[in-house]
């Protein structure tokens, strides 16, 4: 796959050390071997914004920037590609791709959705053709849509995500008046875009029957949004069906900042149109190819994806067995929360990954954006708890239906996490910090970090 290491070149020939089993129920032996450079004392509930790189992975990493600084020549032309292309295959397999052209490593989701987009919008031709998307999709999506879509004329149908959801069906009827109100107009939906795993409120989607759906119905393409899937949930692209996939490798599998990989389904006729926003050398080879090489900069994250597939096979039943280990476990950190504060879960335990939403007491009166805010920096400041807040504003029915508990109109959640590293008492320092909240009869308008 790579060239073998020659230390003329600048290369680092060692053995290996024998690396220890690891196991995914003793998180204070975690923490002491691969995560002592967290902020000790701080309980970090928050995975699922920016990640954890453990230690091991971290030394791969430097290893692999040693490399390039000591020879870049020899680095550049012998050594990036090839292991680039090994990186590329180990994801291939991983997600189930039928061909290796199809798999390309970029920086983040964002790239990936400014790649797809921007192709997109140069397939507009009427009026009235249209995006259709969740409302609560990710903001940097919404902004490439703006700036590669809506601009060449495009309309853009928000589909409202049910939250508060009960099942899968809610979703997928929501989804299906999206498409029928797009398709009202006379034009042609030419893209959807569908998240895996929403990101604020977190909900895992029913994205197969999704795609199916706009399959049935002409859309044109399908882009999966799931920034957070890889490393949270099992992943099909084949079975997906989407036409583009994207997932960040930093969030949930291990990977430092920044790296994701991009999948284009080769039968989609538009695949040769897709470009590397970036322009360099390498542009009209192929985005595969493109990706590999869009200026000097450090492609250590894309490099060290092997040890990371090694480091996961350290646990008992790989990623497979974090992945179940971690959805347990934060379902039931929620269902403690919920109970604690006398609230609910957001969505059932089988509509969650390694995230899940938990209803705030009312009490605390998260009554905007900047509310929400306020709670998220007033837990980090005096209380040394890393959690996001969400608003959920009262849908327009005069508050019916409407989720609430014993004091009134629930309109505020959080987004718990749970990774390897997580212990229980990091859940009981965040409902302790509430309750005290609470107790002292503070509302968000009242809070302070200093």
């Amino acid at each position: 796959m790579g060239e073998k290491e020659d230390p003329r070149n600048g290369d680092h020939v060692a053995k290996k050390p024998k690396l220890l089993k690891l196991s995914i129920s003793d998180p204070e032996f975690l923490l002491a071997s691969e995560f002592s450079h967290h902020q000790p004392g701080t309980a970090r509930i928050n995975n699922g914004s920016f990640g954890c790189c453990p230690e091991s992975i971290i030394a791969a990493q430097r290893t692999w920037q040693l490399r390039f600084l000591k020879q870049p020549d020899h680095f550049y032309f012998s050594t990036l590609r090839p292991n680039l292309s090994k990186s590329r295959a180990l994801v291939k397999t991983l997600i189930n791709a039928s061909d290796l052209d199809e798999i390309s490593l970029v920086d983040n989701a964002t790239t990936a959705a400014a790649i797809v987009l921007q192709q997109v919008g140069r397939r507009f031709s009427h009026i009235n053709d249209t995006v259709v998307m969740f409302h609560c999709a990710f903001p940097a999506i919404k902004k490439s849509i703006q700036a590669y879509v809506t601009r060449a004329g495009a309309s853009v149908i928000e589909v409202r995500l049910p939250f508060p959801v009960n099942s899968d069906s809610e979703i997928i009827a929501e989804f299906r008046k999206g498409l029928s109100k797009a398709k009202s107009n006379g034009g042609k939906v030419r893209l959807a875009i569908i998240d895996h795993i929403t990101s604020m409120p977190s909900v895992l989607v029913p994205v197969r029957e999704l795609v199916e759906i706009c399959r049935e119905q002409g859309v044109d393409q399908v882009f999966v949004d799931a920034a957070h899937a890889i490393g949270s949930v099992p992943i099909d692209v084949q079975e997906i069906g989407a036409d583009f996939y994207v997932s960040n490798l930093y969030k949930w599998f291990f990977a430092p900042p920044s790296v994701a990989f991009l999948y284009c389904r080769k039968s989609n006729s538009s695949s040769s149109a897709m470009h590397h926003p970036v322009v360099s050398h390498e542009y009209g080879n192929g985005l595969p190819i493109e990706s590999s090489w869009i200026g000097t900069r450090d492609y250590s994250p894309q490099l060290v994806i092997p040890t990371i597939i090694e480091f996961v096979n350290r646990f008992e039943g790989g990623i497979e067995g974090i992945m179940a280990r971690n959805h347990e476990q934060v379902v039931k950190m929620g269902k403690m929360l919920a109970e604690s504060w006398g609230t609910s879960l957001g969505s059932p335990p089988e509509m969650c990954a390694s995230m899940i939403m938990v209803a705030l007491p009312s009490k605390l009166c998260v009554t905007s954006d900047d509310d929400a805010f306020s709670l998220r920096s007033h837990l980090r400041e005096k209380y040394k708890v890393e959690v996001p807040i969400y608003y959920r504003p009262p849908n327009e029915d005069d508050g019916k239906n409407e989720p609430r508990d014993k004091d009134g109109l629930i309109t505020g959640y959080t987004r718990i996490s749970h990774q390897v590293y997580n212990k229980v008492e990091d859940y009981y320092k965040f409902r302790d910090a509430i309750n005290q909240i609470v107790e002292n009869q503070q509302v968000c308008k009242m809070l302070s970090t200093k």
